[in-house]
């Protein structure tokens, strides 16, 4: 089951929340600062260690504070117009981040917008992409997860992703 919901990620009670990180995974603004600030200075630690992460691709730490067991750091596209790739990017991000949690056997996870804030990427577009993608890797894997959960920062974030749900997932 997918659900969509406008809340504060760091306060899910899933197994996993996915971290919309930086390539250097050492915590920022946004959704990466709130949650490092949540998780305590184990994840930034644990972090250090991993030290890097492609655009795309996906790492797993323990979550620190944190209400769940993992927290899943993917790092996405900085939008520049959608000339550089950016889309097949941010698919990668979900669905490496979605591999890393069904290799942890988790089965519910919970992802922000990724790449719609300081990125820049269209709403409408990231909504898209993200959806679709979740989409594509649930009708391979469908008993993999009980919920995935994509928890949007605000009511205009909610209506982009709404509005592109009943696209992806049609009743």
């Amino acid at each position: 089951m997918v659900v969509l919901k406008v809340g504060d990620i760091t306060k899910e009670t899933v197994a996993a929340i996915v971290n919309a990180a930086n390539s250097r995974l050492l915590g920022g603004g946004g959704v990466d600062g709130a949650i490092h600030a949540a998780a305590g200075p184990s994840l930034l630690e644990e972090c250090r260690k991993i030290g890097y992460c492609e655009p795309g691709d996906a790492v797993v730490t323990g979550a620190g504070n944190l209400p769940a067991k993992f927290v899943i750091h993917t790092v996405g596209p900085v939008w520049r117009g959608g000339t550089r790739n950016e889309q097949k990017v941010l698919e990668s991000a979900f669905i490496n981040s979605l591999k890393r949690a069904f290799e942890k056997a988790v089965k519910t996870v919970a992802f922000p917008a990724i790449s719609t804030g300081a990125y820049g990427f269209p709403l409408d577009v990231a909504a898209k992409v993200s959806l679709c993608a979740i989409r594509g890797f649930l009708m391979e894997h469908p008993d993999a997860f009980e919920e995935v959960r994509i928890v949007l920062f605000n009511q205009v974030v909610f209506e982009n992703f709404s509005k592109e749900a009943h696209r992806c997932f049609p009743i």
